[in-house]
């Protein structure tokens, strides 16, 4: 049975080669770069002990640098298995959930029909180019002179030009032996019932040959010459070739350049500009993996395509309010659709300004500038909710809360809407206490004032600010004691990291080696507090730098070179407060990988039950009147999670806070 090219790119892109290879091999993980879609194992053609097989889902092959094999999903099932070609499509569509095409005679002849479209484009796109070259394109070769494309740019991207005649193309196609059924199916002509007689499509215009992901021609955008033209730029309609939505200008080459970007392991990515021309000059300017939309908003499908290339595209508005308009469009787009390592970023240009209008003088450096200060998906959408507003009453600081809430509650994926939410909380109270909020005053007020007594009423023990850190410090005399004071009251001024999260990184920074033995578990935990989320990195990074040499001595020099001395110091008080001595130095390696799997549990079991009161709470705000006996179950179950919070956060409350109860510091005790 013959399958279309239609039918196989279609079960091909629904369906990542590397799901297909990973049943058969198993990744290295040293080497794989999941997020990028990059992976490597031992070759399952040829014995190895190295992995030298590398499978990339952006372009779906695979090859092996040691034997030399090489395919797409189904050569790896007909050499690797033996499956006949069918069999092999048969296997690639039921994973992609597909059905096989029955065998059709109608359907062949269809595919027939589209080659030979595809043919009659080729022949129209070699009429333009040679009209662009003679007498009738010589105001169409000023044009693009004057906007600075060189003849090889003119050559590259096939532009050409669209006599001022109702026939000319018509007629040339004609007199090809091009039957008139298949100059209107290619959109070339307009044709209908009210249209006595049919006329060319594009007339005085320069034309820009669309090309699909094979790099056939499918389609034409015309920028008109005329002044007074209808319409500046304008399309091919709809045919069995194209649809308009579910294409990229540019997109196979700039896909090219992508990615040699990556093999080159440099940032392999695509870039989204607005047009045809701004494609056009920054490819002159070396900018090469820039695509466009053609002529409207970015669609979903379009979003897709840029993400089978590559996790971040980079989507470039104009920085004017139209921009500013269609960069948040797409923000809506996308959000609903992001991932683990999937998303996309935005860049602005200055006011007024196109890429054109960038490179023009003074080469791609000024758009490298532009995209070097690109924005993530978060920041757009939390600048376009607050830029220009005031949030001076509670009023409208709740509304923001509930408008931010309801925006970030689309996000399909449920880890990555809940680390929006967490960053959404952070820049909330941030912003309210930055705003001059009454809530923000009225505590930054108490924390000098507090701080003061603390000062006043050190010599007493009971200090107000920093418990027993601060009183230990009084216990001192002199200059030495005075500077430790200064040290423990301005570690005690900021915000600790939760005790939980605290045991966690301080235990391993204190066993590293317990981090070796139970890596894939111990690496995956996940810190909400921003120090301990840098603390976390750099340790990871440290231990697996020193690898077998790891030593407790060499994982704290490295954590004191790169800044992290302080916080350390906190740490270490914090869990002797709280006479947790298993997070200490002091204890047994067994004692202390039992108690942090018991913290670890604890806070997991912490992080699932606020997820899920904030699903619940989600799910409560949706319920209708008609919904009153959901509610209420809803509301029990809500009532049930919030005790279980607050007896948990009671537990840590009542350990964190022992050691400043009884004024106990290592190698001092302060009586009351």
């Amino acid at each position: 049975m013959r399958f279309s090219n239609t039918f196989l790119d279609e079960i091909r892109d629904r369906v990542l080669i590397s799901t297909v290879i990973g049943r058969r091999v198993t990744w290295d993980r040293r080497k794989t770069n999941v997020s990028r879609g990059d992976y490597w194992a031992c070759c399952p053609f040829h014995g190895e002990k190295s992995p030298s097989f590398h499978c990339e889902d952006r372009k779906g092959r695979y090859h092996c640098f040691g034997c030399g094999v090489s395919g797409d999903h189904f050569r790896f099932l007909t050499d690797l298995e033996g499956l006949s070609f069918p069999e092999a499509v048969q296997q690639i569509a039921d994973l992609a959930g597909v059905s096989m095409p029955q065998p059709d005679p109608q359907m062949e002849k269809r595919e027939k029909e589209r080659t030979s479209l595809q043919d009659v484009m080729e022949m129209a796109t070699a009429y333009f180019q040679d009209q662009l070259q003679s007498a009738n394109g010589a105001k169409a070769r000023a044009y693009l002179r004057d906007r600075g494309l060189t003849g090889r740019t003119i050559e590259t991207f096939r532009l050409g030009y669209a006599p001022e005649s109702r026939n000319a193309l018509k007629e040339y196609l004609a007199g090809k032996g091009v039957p008139k059924e298949q100059i209107e199916a290619c959109g070339l002509v307009r044709h209908g019932p009210d249209i006595p007689v049919s006329y060319d499509y594009f007339r005085d215009r320069i034309m820009f040959p669309i090309l699909s992901s094979r790099e056939k021609v499918i389609a034409f955008g015309g920028r008109a010459m005329a002044a007074d033209a209808m319409a500046k730029y304008m399309n091919s309609p709809d045919t069995e070739l194209f649809h308009k939505g579910q294409v990229l200008y540019n997109f196979s080459r700039a896909r090219r350049a992508a990615q040699a970007a990556g093999d080159r392991r440099q940032a392999g990515t695509l870039i989204a500009v607005e047009g045809y021309m701004d494609v056009i000059a920054l490819y002159q300017a070396g900018v090469e993996n820039a695509v466009a939309p053609l002529g409207t908003a970015l669609t979903d499908n379009q979003l897709d395509l840029l993400w089978k290339v590559t996790p971040q595209p980079v989507l470039c508005f104009d920085g004017d309010g139209a921009g500013i308009r269609a960069a948040n469009r797409a923000a809506d787009l996308a959000l609903p659709a992001i991932k683990p390592g999937k998303s996309v970023s935005f860049a602005l240009l200055p006011d007024g300004k196109d890429p054109d209008d960038l490179v023009k003088n003074e080469g791609r450096a000024p758009f490298d500038r532009v995209l070097s200060e690109a924005r993530p998906l978060v920041e757009m959408i939390w600048q376009r909710e607050t830029a220009g507003a005031a949030f001076d009453t509670p009023e409208r600081r709740a509304e923001l809360d509930a408008r931010l809430k309801q925006i970030v509650s689309v996000i399909g994926d449920e880890s990555v809407r809940y680390h929006y939410q967490q960053d959404i909380r952070s820049r909330l109270g941030m912003f309210f206490n930055q705003s001059g909020g009454a809530g923000g005053e009225r505590r930054q007020n108490f924390q000098r004032n507090n701080n003061a007594g603390a000062a006043r009423k050190g010599g007493r023990g009971g200090a107000q600010q920093g418990g027993s850190v601060v009183a230990g410090a009084m216990i001192e005399s002199g200059t030495a004691g005075s500077a430790r004071l200064n040290q423990m009251l301005k570690l005690s001024s900021q915000a600790r990291p939760p005790l939980r999260e605290t045991v966690l990184a301080l235990t391993i920074a204190n066993h590293p080696q317990l981090l070796l033995a139970e890596y894939d578990e111990i690496s995956s935990v996940d810190f909400e507090n921003k120090d301990l989320q840098r603390f976390w990195s750099s340790l990871l990074s440290i231990v697996g730098r020193l690898g077998a040499k790891v030593s407790v001595e060499a994982v704290r020099d490295g954590l004191v070179a790169d800044g992290f001395a302080d916080l350390v110091t906190a740490m270490t008080q914090q869990v002797r407060n709280a006479r947790l001595w298993t997070a200490t130095e002091e204890a047994d390696p067994q004692d202390a990988l039992q108690a942090y799997r018991q913290t670890r549990a604890l806070h997991s079991r912490n992080k699932e039950l606020r997820w899920q009161k904030i699903e619940l709470e989600r799910e409560i705000a949706d319920l209708t009147d008609e919904d009153a006996e959901r509610g209420e179950l809803l509301l029990r179950a809500l009532l049930e999670i919030q005790n279980e919070i607050v007896r948990l956060e009671a537990q840590e409350a009542i350990i964190d806070g022992f050691g400043v109860l009884s004024g106990r510091v290592k190698g001092a005790a302060v009586s009351h």
